[in-house]
């Protein structure tokens, strides 16, 4: 399952200004990996604009008229479901679906980023994660089948010329510029808990048997998403978004050489796919890349 990227040829951009829509460089896919009988993971690349929609006119041709306006945010999203059987799937399904119709009907505030009233923007996106939370306990409650479903979400809500970042789970969203990658997101993991407490050494988090027991989900016991917000201002950066189906099997430094490596956003999931697949494919696995394009001289 792809989204097509969204190119642009060559065009005069000066660094800090806001990109067009045609200059996004987008893509995201996944995979049910070698090993899984299901894929679990569903994901969300999108953008969100305003549009008229035109119920009757006079005028000869409502083609010619500018129906839909440029972007106000984009919308990049992870969640890779936990459950038996198809039930991960649809914990996972659920969480995305809620999030979309959250993003695309009930959220406000875009105009707000970066200002005193930003507060409010934050806390409808914690408001998002905790409706999708809501939806996947009520699904799981009419469906015993269903039951203990949950999921990870890691979504990132880009208006330029920032990038709100909401984390439930160990889904994770990295930061690669400058030719330095940074994990953004915090593992909401057992383990991870263990090292901040000091009880365990971070380089041996990854190996604890609590690596892969979330502490927190949409559809767990308990669901506390953290917001980060990032500037991402300067073009040519790029944000990866993964389910730990990657990370299991390519390491951050491994990441950071494929991203400084990268032709495209398609380009760069294709190889870390590859890679991942290659050695072993154990989890199934998703990821998404996007980047405001430069233009070559």
């Amino acid at each position: 399952m792809t989204h097509p990227s969204l190119q642009t040829a060559a065009v005069s951009i000066r660094l800090g200004e806001r990109p067009l829509d045609s200059e996004l460089d987008l893509f995201g896919l996944t995979h049910r990996g070698k090993v899984r009988r299901e894929n679990q993971d569903h994901f969300l690349l999108a953008t969100v604009h305003p549009q008229v929609v035109v119920h009757g006119t006079s005028l000869p041709s409502a083609e010619a008229l500018p129906l839909r306006g440029e972007r106000l945010a984009t919308v990049l999203l992870v969640a890779d479901g936990v459950g038996g059987g198809a039930a991960g799937s649809d914990a996972s399904r659920v969480a995305v679906e809620t999030i979309t119709r959250y993003v695309s009907s009930t959220l406000r505030g875009y105009h707000a980023t970066g200002t005193r009233d930003e507060g409010e923007l934050l806390g409808m996106l914690r408001a998002a994660a905790l409706e999708a939370h809501g939806a996947v306990l009520a699904d799981a409650a009419a469906n015993p089948t269903r039951a203990g479903m949950a999921t990870t979400l890691t979504l990132a809500l880009a208006i330029w010329p920032w990038a709100y970042v909401v984390q439930v789970g160990d889904s994770r969203l990295y930061h690669y510029c400058g030719g330095a990658l940074r994990q953004i997101t915090r593992d909401q993991t057992v383990a991870q808990e263990l090292v901040d407490q000091g009880v365990l050494a971070a380089e041996k988090a990854s190996a604890s048997p609590f690596g892969s027991v979330l502490a927190s989900a949409i559809g767990g016991g308990t669901a506390t998403p953290e917001v980060t917000r990032l500037d991402i201002h300067e073009r040519g950066c790029v944000l990866l978004l993964c389910s730990d189906g990657l990370t299991k099997h390519v390491t951050d430094a491994e990441i950071a050489e494929k991203v400084a490596g990268m032709n495209s956003a398609e380009q760069l999931c294709r190889s870390l796919l590859a890679l991942t697949l290659e050695r072993g494919g154990t989890d199934n696995v998703t990821i998404l890349a996007g980047r405001a394009l430069v233009a070559t001289p």
